[in-house]
């Protein structure tokens, strides 16, 4: 009986300790909720998992989506709100119905308008405008979200950038950017897991919930400056994001659901073609815009530059003019480019001047530039395209197509008694100097047919130099140059100077194509070159040069070096 009695005095004294302890519990809850709402902290977990059940409703979703986007409203019921987790699906739950997933923009497709809108941004380019209204006129007859990925490559200011905002503009889409130069991070592109402490969704996602509407159009910068680590692969990241097959169903690893990127524009910038993966350029359309020619360069200056500074620099209502002589000595004298940012820096210098002169109380009513009075502004010349120096024995004129447009390169060459070692400098990449190693190869095969020695050529260290000493070089058409150099050292015989070459050779003398002929003739202009020889491949692609650049050259197409040599050396 006493145990009974035991028993039963235990379990009483629990189930009361219990229910002070729930007590006590509910008292200081109920404290801290009045605490909380004195501050204007209410916490009702479940009022809020409400209201973003309630948007998650609005959004229309499928029910796969819709069932997770739930199940992450239920945890949150059931999570304190101060809590870590509770404040990590919080701000995941904001990021997903942040996002745009059935909001767009209505096209307004109106050709003559776009024409207009890239006219007004962009001189030229006829070709690469009519490829763009081509897109858009497909577009508006098909409804065809499936249209090619276009890729513009180019040198650096031409107008890449630009002319994706101007399309933007003209199609009445919003306009959204990104730059994947020097990402190395494939979730840069694709998002972190929410497993790891302060993941966010990747660049792609961001920016379109940033635009706050499905079908931007969306520049992605600088692809060809991704970089490969141990990291990861963002270019392989961007395949999914560029692939009109997979990205109706884009997964960024932060939001965890498909979201479709099949309406939106992808316009994509490089500078170099090559540079671009083979994986990624497979799925792209490239389109290349080339340097612009000086007399280019004057009417953009003109149509563009002068009056965009005039406005900036607040000199609207005073009279400055140009001469066209004096544009064209800023374009060749003081700046080296292909596109016009250097020229456009370069006009809002000398307009800063003056606006320096008025503002001190300058009486002058009119500012006339022209070719005199230029250095005044300026200082003396940066760049003197009328010096060239002469060719002595062992020089030649290569034709190199650099980011800054097409340039004139000398090759040297000297030799001196050795054990037939090759020396290269000038800053050769392992394209050129491979080139130089066939050249030389080549010279050794035929020396008879050149007139050579065998012997003295085998016996001589031979120094292979390319000017401008401190500037990389690389690039598969110096084979003419180096060969040509190397032959006029052995024969002590001079080539003349106003002759330039492009091509690679084999080691057989065959001249293969090569790219960028448009740039190098502008290049061979500048250097006072009248006479280019060119692999004969390239002959089709001097239908596509302007005749301003094409008028007062000389082009000899050329199949393989003997025919090259004959024109360099004569028949000796």
């Amino acid at each position: 009986e006493n145990f009974i009695l035991r028993i039963e005095e235990d379990i009483a004294r629990k189930a009361k300790q219990r229910i002070d302890d729930s007590q006590r519990e509910y008292f200081l809850r109920e404290q801290k909720r009045v605490i909380e709402e004195e501050l204007g902290e209410d916490d009702n977990p479940s009022a809020e998992a409400e209201e973003y059940a309630a948007r998650i409703e609005e959004l229309h979703l499928d029910e796969k989506s819709q069932d997770t986007l739930f199940k992450e409203c239920q945890k949150l019921m059931k999570m304190p709100y101060g809590s870590q987790e509770a404040s990590v699906i919080r701000t995941y739950l904001d990021t997903v119905l942040d996002l745009p997933w059935n909001t767009s923009s209505k096209d307004k497709i109106v050709i003559s308008k776009i024409r207009k809108e890239l006219d007004k941004s962009h001189y030229g380019l006829e070709k690469i405008k009519d490829r763009i209204i081509e897109q858009l006129a497909v577009k508006k007859l098909s409804n065809n979200e499936t249209s090619p990925i276009i890729c513009l490559v180019g040198p650096p200011g031409v107008g890449k950038t630009t002319l994706a905002k101007s399309i933007a503009e003209a199609t009445n889409r919003k306009f959204v950017k990104i730059s994947v130069g020097g990402v190395s991070d494939e979730a840069m592109i694709m998002g972190h897991r929410r497993t790891y402490i302060g993941s966010n969704p990747g660049k792609i996602i961001t920016a379109i919930k940033k635009a706050k509407v499905n079908n931007p159009v969306f520049l992605i910068d600088e692809v060809d400056k991704m970089t490969r680590d141990l990291k990861g692969d963002p270019a392989s990241a961007l395949l999914e994001v560029l692939d009109k097959e997979q990205n109706k169903t884009f997964v960024d690893s932060y939001v965890e659901e498909e979201f479709d990127l099949s309406n939106v524009m992808f316009i994509l910038t490089a500078n170099y073609i090559e540079n671009i993966p083979i994986e990624l350029r497979d799925r792209l359309e490239i389109i290349e815009l080339s340097s612009y020619t000086d007399f280019e360069k004057l009417d953009i200056a003109k149509d563009y530059l002068i009056k965009k500074n005039l406005e900036e620099c607040g000199l609207t209502n005073t009279s400055i003019s140009f001469s066209d002589n004096s544009l064209l000595s800023i374009i060749r004298n003081y700046t080296r480019e292909a596109g016009v940012r250097e020229l456009d820096r370069t006009i809002a210098s000398i307009l800063r001047k003056i606006a320096t002169n008025i503002v001190e109380g300058s009486s002058k009513k009119k500012y006339i530039i022209n070719e005199k009075n230029i250095t005044n502004y300026l200082g003396a010349y940066k760049y003197n395209d009328n010096l060239v120096l002469e060719n002595s024995i062992g020089t030649f004129n290569a034709l190199a197509f650099t980011s800054f447009g097409g340039e004139t390169l000398k090759v040297e060459v000297t030799y001196y008694k050795g054990d037939g070692k090759i020396i290269l400098t000038g800053q050769l990449g392992d394209v050129m100097r491979e080139s130089c190693e066939i050249a030389l190869s080549y010279i050794k095969a035929n020396c008879n047919s050149f007139g050579i020695d065998y012997e003295e050529l085998s016996n001589s260290n031979i120094h292979i130099h390319a000017l401008d000493g401190a500037v990389k070089k690389d690039g598969p058409s110096a084979g003419i140059a180096i060969t040509t150099a190397i032959i006029s050292a052995f024969k002590k015989k001079k080539v003349a100077n106003n002759i330039g070459a492009t091509g690679e050779i084999s080691l057989n003398g065959n001249i293969l194509p090569i790219g960028g002929l448009k740039e190098k003739s502008i290049g061979a202009k500048k250097g006072n070159i009248d006479t280019i020889i060119i692999p004969a491949a390239n002959k089709k692609d001097l239908e596509e040069i302007e005749d301003e650049i094409k008028n007062g050259i000389n082009y000899i197409e050329v199949s393989n070096y003997m025919d090259a040599y004959k024109i360099l050396f004569g028949n000796d």
